[in-house]
């Protein structure tokens, strides 16, 4: 190998270079350390003088006896207040008389140095704010104790600099006017703790119905975990995450040798004993719903302390008299047929399909028993389902005149039948329909295939899981009633899903508002004509079919849906402007009497709301064009009883005082009563609303889905085709 030497010259050249490049890279790390360690300096000094100005601020006058104004209220549309978050169950209490064991959770939870600071952490607010930054959003608060009554008693909610500057200020000269002790005393008797507890009295009494003195460890722990998030981890909403929430309470206690190891163990596993009748807002005037109108505005970036700390207007979409008409039709029917008990519920919700405004809504007969929300619950739609099925054929190109064969019929090993065992023959689908027969939704399922009715109610807004099986015709399958309602409006405003909503604007104390609705979310799912036909055979169903006990009087369709042994029942109904849905059953899922079917019940309760939702748009029709229906008389059957009308069904539990079913058909004629709706309803119905649950096979594959006619393009997005 051959070496090459290098000059002199060379070697010294590079040398020079090198020693250049390191003068350059020092003097760049060295302005890089000069700037870093003037940064700290800066932000040292910022935080000194910051500090400095904070030690130097006046105390508050009259802190003592300081009590805040909590005037935030919720309005309906019409201008009625319907809750005002006021603290009814307020009850003061003395330092002295609060349990050691409740100041030890309420430190380890919220303020770890709340003893040893001046009111603001500096070192929890930068381990804070670095932790958000790494997460780049919200993971930690750095609010110490004193913080949050700066703001109960000061300031709003809102999330700004500009308030959190002012928070350490107040919360400065608030440590200089009274002692530590004096802070948590006012602040365990102001905070919100959820289920209009304001106070950790009042919270003890809501939850338990005992003093604060007379809780166990565990119920302690559980009422100091409320602050952070009162409605989320309230009990009565959700009482897993409440327990979560209560042990996160106990490990920090025993993280900070509140209490022993034992102590934490025992608690942990302890079981929850609510007060099973807890006392809520007498100004709430529509409990389910401000449910619903608190969660939209979480949603929308607010939360429950927020909204009943902040002074706020919220003005919403309901309509009070609609709302009340819901409240009273509920316990009037209810009780009318002796549905009295604690799990025998009731649950309406009702919409424009217009702009989405949400009118009414009711998850159960009465909240102070139960607040949970069965609007929301997934319950069997019984015959309810069956217009998915019916639109399903029509947008494959089937003409509400076509004949149907209402005969037994078995697919598979799953053979349905009719009510009453009641068949007529050939007839049209839209007295199939009208007649709510069980085999026709079967036979129409088979033919349009089990494929493109999941897919019409999967665009209809339906999110429950359907069954790939041909029993959905038959409404199988859970449902929620919030979404089958929404589902119905594509029927009523010519095939547009349009997304309900319950806030319509947030104002603050000051007149400035925070938040505007903006036009609601609308999207074209179902063809002009199917909606168009669908409302003139569920027209039919009201104007003489299972729903006649519904008729308001004026052009509305709708739909009864009963479920096997009377388990479910259902009537879910619109007109041009309003679309309503109730559900009446038991949470247990026990079986409701016979005579609560979907058009008893649920009829006449969906007759008493939409008499009042709709009064304003007097005698509206749909702007729809004429649907010739044409009827087919049926072939005489041996039975001489056999008419064109439903027959009575076997069963000969008949209800007192009954009444023809002319006698509701025409507007001018009074309410009946809930006996003559029975008979009324028994003589007008051939509708299975009561499938027998048979084993259902699954279809033939592909194979059989192709034997159903062509399908022709549906007014859906083309992803979903």
């Amino acid at each position: 190998m051959v070496r090459i030497k290098r000059t002199d010259s060379e070697t010294t050249a590079k040398a020079a270079a090198r020693k250049n490049i390191m003068k350059k890279e020092n003097k760049f790390f060295r302005a890089v350390k000069v700037i870093f360690i003037l940064g700290i300096a800066c932000a040292l000094a910022g935080c000194v003088s910051f500090n400095l100005y904070l030690s130097s601020l006046p105390p508050i006058e009259n802190l003592d006896g300081f009590k805040p104004n909590i005037v935030t209220k919720f309005h309906a549309h019409d201008g009625e207040i319907i809750k005002t978050f006021t603290a009814y169950t307020y009850s003061r209490v003395e330092m002295k008389d609060v349990p050691q064991d409740f100041i030890n959770a309420l430190i380890a939870t919220e303020d770890k140095n709340f003893y040893k600071h001046h009111g603001y952490d500096l070192y929890g607010l930068a381990r804070s704010t670095v932790q958000n930054l790494i997460a780049r959003k919200l993971v930690q608060g750095a609010s110490t104790i004193t913080q949050q009554l700066a703001r109960i008693l000061f300031l709003s909610n809102e999330k700004t600099f500009d308030r959190k500057l002012k928070e350490l200020v107040i919360a400065a000269r608030i440590e200089k006017t009274i002692s530590k002790d004096q802070i948590l005393e006012m602040y365990m008797n102001n905070v919100y703790l959820g289920s209009g507890a304001y106070g950790v009295e009042g919270a003890a009494e809501i939850y338990f119905n005992k003093k604060l003195k007379q809780l166990s460890l565990p119920e302690l722990a559980l009422i100091a975990g409320l602050p952070q998030a009162p409605s989320v981890y309230s009990p009565f909403n959700n009482l897993d995450l409440a327990i979560k929430r209560r042990n996160q309470v106990l490990l920090r206690m025993y993280k900070m040798k509140f209490i022993t190891k034992e102590q934490y163990e025992k608690a942990k596993e302890a079981k929850v004993k609510l007060s099973t009748m807890p006392r809520y807002y007498t100004t709430n005037k529509a409990p389910y719903f401000c449910d619903l109108v608190l969660a939209e505005l979480e949603k929308l970036g607010f939360d429950e302390t927020d909204i009943s700390q902040g002074g706020y207007k919220v003005v919403t979409t309901l309509d009070f008299k609609t709302q009340k008409a819901a409240n009273e039709a509920i316990l009037k029917n209810m009780n009318a047929y002796g549905l009295k008990k604690k799990n025998q519920q009731a649950a309406v919700f009702s919409f424009s399909p217009v702009d989405g405004r949400i009118l009414a809504y009711a998850g159960g007969k009465d909240y102070t028993q139960s607040q949970y929300d069965r609007v929301q619950a997934v319950r069997p739609a019984g015959s309810a389902f069956k217009p998915f099925v019916y639109a399903a054929a029509i947008e494959k190109g089937f003409n509400p005149n076509d004949l149907i064969e209402d005969a037994p019929v078995t697919l598979g090993g799953w053979a349905p039948h009719n009510y009453g065992n009641n068949y007529r023959g050939k007839i049209p689908l839209h007295k199939a329909l009208k007649v709510s027969s069980n085999v026709c939704a079967a036979r129409l399922i088979k033919d349009v295939g089990i494929r493109s009715v999941i897919q019409i109610a999967r665009v209809l807004g339906i999110t429950t899981p359907l069954e790939y099986d041909y029993t959905i015709a038959l409404g199988s399958n859970g449902t929620k009633l919030y979404e089958i309602t929404r589902a119905y409006g594509a029927f009523a405003n010519g095939g547009y899903i349009v997304e309900p909503f319950a806030v319509e604007s947030v104002e603050t104390s000051r007149g400035k508002i925070v938040y505007r609705a903006p036009e609601a979310r609308k999207t074209h799912q179902l063809s002009y004509n199917t909606a168009a036909v669908m409302t003139a055979m569920l027209k039919n169903v009201i104007n003489g079919g299972t729903g006649a006990a519904a008729n308001i009087g004026k052009p509305a369709a709708g739909k009864t849906g009963t479920t096997d042994d009377y388990k479910d029942a259902s009537f879910i109904g619109y007109t041009p402007n309003v679309v309503t849905g109730v559900w009446v059953g038991n949470d247990d899922n026990t079986v409701n009497p016979k005579s609560v079917q979907g058009g008893t019940v649920p009829a006449l309760i969906w007759r008493d709301i939409m008499k009042v939702a709709t009064a304003p748009y007097k005698n509206a029709d749909f702007d729809y064009p004429e649907v010739k229906l044409i009827d087919v008389k049926p072939k005489p059957e041996p039975k001489p009883e056999e008419t064109d009308q439903p027959q009575e069904p076997a069963e000969k539990e008949q209800p007192e005082n009954q009444q023809q079913t002319q006698d509701i058909t025409p507007a001018a004629k009074p309410a009946l009563t809930p006996a003559e709706v029975v008979k009324n309803f028994k003589q007008s119905k051939s509708e299975s609303e009561k499938p027998k649950p048979q084993p259902a096979p699954q279809p033939a594959g592909v194979t059989e889905i192709q034997k159903a006619p062509v399908p022709i393009p549906m007014a859906v997005p083309e992803s979903l085709h």
